[in-house]
């Protein structure tokens, strides 16, 4: 965003919970070290809670539990940080136009922002509303038989209040949009800024071999719909058909993967800045997602020239059109995708014209700097509007 606002302007000021690194180790990440290097940072969080060496908030914790499978004590950790990160922000907030924070982390910035200086406040949920995001997981759970240990009461009460309170939530797809008009919320009051993808980064590379394969990138979990891309693709009686899962795999799909061993190849965790040459080692690119607020691996498998089978829920539609770029599947369902799939591995011609139109699509579609402008475009929409209502 930051280079996008510089164009139309706008001074922008970053409160991070972590160090900015720039570098290799960096390069693509929102694109810090092109977009962030000219703001103003303020780098650290508050003394009470957990910090690292560095001053920032220590995720360690956290991670820890997590990896330990105490998923409560994790929720439980993270919520204090969150808490915590919000009372340091509201604490050293200088004056501001627009405060534009990530969602369950600003209620006490919002206020503060607000009532000492009048700003347009924005909550940027980069997800579904988090009542349908609770519901659709806790779902997904049963069905697997997986304990779901649930987001805390405690934190989706804290998201609700932004909900209310805010006077724009900023979200990334239809997708997601959709989720809070059902929720009751006013329509005029979400905001819709898709976000960008780094077309410097993602590029296609030459395929070096004639083999059809599926790729999936991203976290395996149930979320992101692993155990129906392996129902789909890895049943018997397929054709030949490759599939690579690149990303690290959460405990709860290790029954599922292992039930389909020796049917995919597991690439497991890949950086960044090499996950261009994967991509462009694939036919196609599956994203069986229950709940994306938007898939951005979605974006870079199209700036690599693939054509994309993805869920609805998934921010797909507001990347490519059904058919032309890709195809468009309901979730749950692996008999669409495998459907889909097969039409690609049987119609090359197709296939490759697919993935001349995905480049074509998201080039044109523009990188962070399009995403930059489109948040800015926003802003003053909402300030307009809320202007508007003053002299009414």
């Amino acid at each position: 965003m930051g280079r996008g606002a510089a164009g139309e302007g706008l001074g922008l000021e970053l409160c991070t919970v972590h160090r900015i690194r720039s570098g290799p180790s960096a390069r693509g990440s929102w694109g810090v070290e092109r977009a962030l290097h000219r703001l103003p940072i303020h780098e650290g969080g508050p003394s009470a809670a957990p910090t690292g060496a560095d001053g920032s908030l220590d995720s360690g914790p956290q991670v820890a539990a997590g990896r330990l499978g105490l998923g409560r004590l994790e929720a439980r950790l993270n919520e204090r940080a969150v808490r915590a990160f919000d009372r340091w922000v509201a604490g050293r907030l200088g004056p501001t136009d627009v405060f534009h924070c990530i969602s369950s982390f600003g209620v006490e910035s919002h206020r503060a922002a607000r009532e000492r200086y009048g700003a347009l406040t924005v909550c940027d949920r980069g997800s579904s509303h988090i009542l349908y995001q609770d519901e659709v997981l806790r779902d997904e759970h049963a069905r697997w038989r997986v304990a779901y240990h649930g987001i805390p009461a405690s934190l989706i009460a804290r998201e609700l209040e932004e909900y209310e309170t805010c006077d724009v939530i900023c979200v990334p797809s239809a997708f997601a949009r959709r989720s809070f008009l059902e929720r009751g919320v006013p329509s005029d009051k979400i905001r819709r800024v898709p976000l960008g993808v780094d077309l410097q980064l993602f590029q296609p590379q030459p395929k070096e071999d004639s083999v059809f394969r599926v790729i999936y990138v991203g976290h395996l979990s149930l979320q992101k719909g692993v155990q129906y891309l392996l129902s789909a693709l890895c049943a018997p009686g397929m054709p030949k058909i490759e599939v690579w899962l690149v990303g690290a795999v959460a405990d709860e799909v290790k029954s599922v993967l292992g039930q389909y061993r020796g049917r995919y190849r597991y690439v497991g965790v890949v950086p960044r800045a090499k996950l261009s040459w994967y991509y462009s080692q694939a036919s196609v690119f599956v994203l069986a997602s229950i709940n994306d607020g938007f898939g951005l691996v979605q974006a870079q498998a199209m700036a690599c020239g693939l054509p994309v089978v993805a869920t609805a829920n998934t921010g797909a539609e507001d990347l490519f059109s059904p058919g032309v770029e890709g195809f468009v599947v309901p979730i749950r369902d692996p008999e669409a995708i495998r459907e889909r799939v097969l039409h690609l591995y049987t119609h090359r011609d197709v296939r490759e014209e697919m993935g001349r139109a995905a480049l074509r699509r998201v080039r044109a579609l523009g990188g962070w700097d399009t995403y930059g402008a489109q948040a800015v475009e926003a802003y003053r929409a909402a300030i307009d509007r809320q202007r508007a209502e003053r002299c009414s």
